[in-house]
């Protein structure tokens, strides 16, 4: 396998000085070029190498980057840290990884969970600053097959469990987004995504690396900075949901924004469904479509709509090169008619996946169906192979009347009404129908919200009878996880 960061090396080995003073990342006014991230990354990369895992305290900073960045360069597997984890769910983290060593900020404090952790701040140089003593050789590449992350994912039924993704996945994930958005070196991403996730780690971070471009982190997600680094030659966009809905709420009252939205070259969506009513919102302000994709942390990316392809809200568009995907019914036989209507859950094989669950063999061999991973994510798709998700296997397929109810479909239904800010579907048992479907909303105006049988009409006019909510509950806001989920199994029973 070739280098996971080609242009590090060419950095390091003094091939290219071009390389090695391109800017690499920047977090707010730090910043490092491709040398100065060599040698951050080298000297902390000497510190851990022989380490069997460590973890980084996955603050939304420069030094994390610089952490896990040195962690790939030593070939010692990196266990990324939630800093909003809960003790609980921390400790079982820690517990499971058993990282001897945690890499932090300097002066950040952690929490008891890692006391048996040996600390090692990461020293990074100051802003726009090579560190002294130049850049260092690389140790040398590790083999495709090696763990590179531990990345925990959100336990619904249990603890978290720990998806061992090796370099490999890495690079053909990357790779394969490359060729989908004509992803190269020359593009500059600006993001505000948390560090611990796939998303804004693997995607926001070693995916510019990897390409030998540039990432604008903003600590933290506001319009007016997502403007201002799109504005400043910023090519592409990451983001979730929630990010552009704030965006749409404030691009028409904002023509500066709507012009930088409109310049860049990329805006991609992704870890959630961006509601159809953004996309429009958005198009009819800026005249860019989003493109949204769908992954998971065991699988890395499955689809994406592609750059050079039809926009097509409400899809996540095709299998990314060397992705394989399938749709089967509840007994394991497959889909092979494409009417964009039949609901079955996705199943991928392909170089993208992980290698299985750390301690979990049993976890790993119910997660697969032969050598097909089981997504757990219900879609369907269109006679052009077109990918459609309607939600989650366990929380999001609503089993109503005799019919198979995605409720994506009708959270997108509801939020096309003008008097709905936020909607959520889900099902709940009902004697005779086995499941009716009920929405959870939150009103434009609290004061005056729509009512129950405006929503159910609207629904089954834009739909069909069978999918119009038979109950609804209003709140005053979903509840969302970090990466701007709406947390289904946290809504109030009854």
């Amino acid at each position: 396998m070739s280098a996971l960061f080609p242009a590090l090396a060419a950095a390091a080995d003094g091939t290219s000085d071009g390389v090695r003073h391109r800017p690499a990342l920047r977090f707010g006014d730090r910043s490092l070029t491709y040398g100065g991230l060599v040698s951050a990354a080298g000297r902390t990369a000497e510190r851990i190498s022989g380490a069997d895992r460590v973890a980084v305290w996955a603050t939304p900073t420069l030094e994390t980057a610089v952490g896990v960045v040195a962690a790939l360069i030593a070939g010692v597997p990196a266990v990324p840290l939630n800093p909003r984890t809960g003790e609980r769910e921390l400790a079982h983290i820690v517990g499971d990884s058993a990282p001897p060593l945690v890499l932090a900020r300097p002066g950040d404090a952690v929490p008891p969970a890692l006391a048996g952790s040996e600390r090692i701040d990461v020293q990074v140089a100051g802003a726009g600053d090579e560190p002294p003593g130049g850049c260092r050789a690389l140790p040398a590449e590790p083999a495709p097959e090696s763990p590179a992350l531990i990345v925990y994912t959100s336990g619904t039924t249990g603890p978290p469990k720990g998806a061992v993704l090796p370099r490999r996945a890495i690079a053909a994930t990357l790779d394969a987004l490359a060729e989908a958005w004509a992803w190269t070196g020359d593009d500059v991403l600006v993001q505000a995504l948390p560090l611990f996730h796939v998303h804004g780690l693997v995607l926001g971070v070693l995916g510019p690396l990897r390409r030998g471009g540039s990432v604008r982190h903003l600590g933290k997600f506001s319009a007016g900075g997502v403007g201002r680094e799109l504005a400043a030659g910023g090519t592409m966009l990451f983001g979730v949901p929630t990010m552009y809905h704030r965006l749409a709420e404030a691009v028409d009252d904002d023509p500066e924004l709507a012009k930088s939205l409109a310049g860049a070259r990329l805006l991609v969506s992704g870890s959630a469904a961006l509601p159809v009513h953004d996309h429009e919102r958005l198009f009819a302000a800026t005249g860019r479509r989003i493109v949204e994709r769908y992954g998971m942390t065991e699988t890395l990316m499955n689809t994406s709509v592609r750059v050079d392809g039809e926009p097509c809200p409400g899809s996540v568009g095709l299998p990314l090169p060397g992705v394989e995907l399938r749709l089967v019914e509840e007994d394991g036989s497959e889909i092979t008619g494409l009417d964009g209507e039949t609901v079955g859950e996705i199943q991928v094989r392909g170089p993208n996946l992980f290698s299985g669950y750390l301690n979990r063999p049993d976890a790993t061999a119910a997660a697969f169906d032969g050598d097909w991973f089981r997504t757990g994510d219900m879609a369907v798709r269109a006679p052009d192979g077109q990918v459609r998700i309607v939600g989650r296997k366990a929380t999001d397929l609503i089993k109503s009347g005799g019919y198979k109810i995605g409720a994506g479909e009708i959270e997108n239904a509801l939020l096309e009404h003008p008097r709905v800010r936020e909607a959520a579907v889900t099902g709940e048992p009902d004697d005779d129908l086995g499941e009716r479907v009920v929405a959870w909303v939150v009103p434009s105006d609290p004061a005056d919200p729509p009512s129950d049988d405006e929503l159910a009409d609207h629904v089954a006019s834009q739909l069909a009878p069978h999918k119009r909510p038979r109950a609804v509950r209003f709140l005053e806001a979903l509840p969302r996880n970090d990466l701007g989920k709406i947390m289904k199994r946290a809504l109030p029973h009854g």
